[in-house]
């Protein structure tokens, strides 16, 4: 679509409203009060890249921070000496720009900034929520191969329309990027809380392996519970008005617009009431195990349409689908059980009401918390093992590491929001049986607040607070991530 002058002007004046560093040098000074995430080193090294010549993807669910850290790259980028007038940023959803091309976008923002040869030098155009235009990642690559000195970045909220159009695309062209919710270890960050712990050390197999312990483990446990109910998104995590009525701001500002308006127009849903009662099911039980079979039978509605909402919701990043194992770390061929979990435990906030450390529900929701700790991470495979024990009894470990390699289990927790099996270790008859059988000489136990190495005839068992490995296992990802990016 090619718009008529008068649009143009109008599409003109909002291309110089969203660069203000076009006139200023900087951006604005509300974007730089705000602290980076931790993930924006990283992000920031993929843009600047020279070596690997590809554009970026930027995914993640709404409101973690994607359009912030976008700014926060402009900012850095300035600061190592760019031109601000060679960055573009282009608001793809901003309905003045409803069907133009990203190319004619790109020409307007050029007539924008009055800097006709900055195309000679090198730059960056950033694209955000790129997915409501149609057939973005054709123009993208058009864009890519034809203008070679600059870099391009696409974010997006919906994680399988992108990544599929992507790899569709975009093979050899674009790279995908993650951005979580907060984890735990930023939220201690973000918050300047990092006194709560202190660095520690472990035995893990034989080797001192370092670690973190909470210096105040009841301060640590309150932040932990904060965190579950508000943590998983920047805004709310710094905001008492939201977290006075997360309902407000999750629940309408990123639950809803998901539910509503993103899947339904990305997928072509119209029913939207199943959809959401789907998901409110989950959000209430996340941690359990679910098959599609009861599923079904809850809800009415059949097993293939259910499959697909749980697909979507999984592309929104509001699921995550945790596959389970046998008792010897193996994966089922005709599995119909699996564990759906938050993506962050604070949606579940937003849809019923905080928690508190004593409720019911904290157990289903520190397992969820921990979970998201592991969700982003690249490379990992995690699932959880569930096995039958004799006619009736089951047997379960909440998080098993397996090994692709040599298809059995490297490692395994049982997350725990109890000291009781610090004082009762034998008790722990699944974790037992499936240490013996899988030959694991170790294992970790979270607890509440107890933490140390007992050893067992039948193996050693690390125990350590649900707070403190919540923020070990955040930062271990954070770091992963740099690894596998190979920065």
């Amino acid at each position: 679509m090619v718009p008529n002058e008068n649009i143009e002007k109008h599409i003109i004046a909002r291309l110089r409203i969203d660069n203000p560093w076009w006139q200023i040098g900087e951006i604005l000074p509300d974007y730089q009060r705000m602290t980076p995430r931790s993930y924006l080193d990283i992000f920031f090294s993929l843009v600047k890249n020279h070596k690997v010549n590809r554009a970026q993807i930027l995914m993640g669910p709404r409101r973690v921070g994607k359009t912030v850290m976008i700014f926060h790259t402009i900012q850095r980028l300035i600061d190592e000496g760019v031109n601000p007038k060679n960055i573009v940023f282009v608001s793809v959803e901003t309905p003045i720009y409803n069907g133009v091309d990203l190319e004619r976008l790109l020409y307007l923002a050029m007539q924008a900034n009055g800097n006709s040869g900055w195309m000679g030098n090198e730059c960056f155009v950033f694209f955000d929520e790129v997915q409501y235009l149609k057939d973005w990642e054709v123009h993208l690559k058009s864009l890519f191969d034809t203008y070679h000195n600059v870099r391009f970045v696409a974010s997006g909220s919906a994680a399988a329309a992108l990544k599929k159009s992507s790899n569709e695309s975009g093979a050899g062209r674009f790279s995908d990027f993650s951005l979580p919710p907060l984890t735990f270890y930023e939220y201690i960050r973000l918050r300047s809380e990092e006194h709560l712990l202190r660095e520690s050390s472990i035995q893990w197999n034989g080797h001192k392996t370092h670690c973190f312990e909470a210096t105040d483990i009841k301060l640590m446990n309150k932040t932990f519970i904060d965190y579950i109910n508000y943590g998983g998104y920047p805004e709310v995590a710094f905001n008492l008005h939201d977290q006075a009525d997360p309902r407000q701001y999750i629940r309408h500002d990123i639950i809803d617009k998901v539910l509503l308006r993103d899947l339904p127009s990305l997928y072509g849903i119209s029913d939207v009431q199943e959809l959401n009662s789907l998901f409110t099911q989950i959000a209430y039980n996340s941690a359990g195990e679910f098959s599609y079979e009861s599923l079904a039978t809850n809800s009415g509605v059949n097993k293939e349409t259910l499959r697909k909402y749980v697909q979507y919701l999984e592309a929104a990043f509001l699921i995550k689908v945790i596959r389970r194992t046998d008792d010897m770390g193996k994966r089922y061929q005709r599995d119909h059980s699996f564990k759906i979990y938050l993506t962050n435990p604070s949606l579940r906030c937003a849809l019923f009401q905080p928690i508190e450390q004593s409720d019911a529900e904290i157990g289903a929701m520190v397992e969820t918390a921990i979970y998201a700790q592991w969700i982003p991470r690249l490379g990992s495979d995690i699932a959880y093992a569930s096995w039958r024990q004799g006619k009736k009894a089951m047997g379960e470990v909440d998080i098993v590491g397996v090994n692709m390699g040599r298809m059995k289990p490297d490692w395994a927790v049982e997350v725990k929001w109890s000291d009781r099996y610090y004082e009762n270790p034998d008790d722990l008859g699944s974790l037992r049986a499936f240490m013996q059988k899988n030959g694991l000489s170790q294992a970790l136990v979270t607890t509440m607040t107890q933490s140390g190495l007992k050893s067992l005839p039948w193996g050693n068992l690390q125990f350590m607070p649900s707070a403190c490995y919540a923020y070990i296992v955040g930062r271990n990802t954070l770091n992963r991530t740099r690894d596998v990016m190979g920065l």
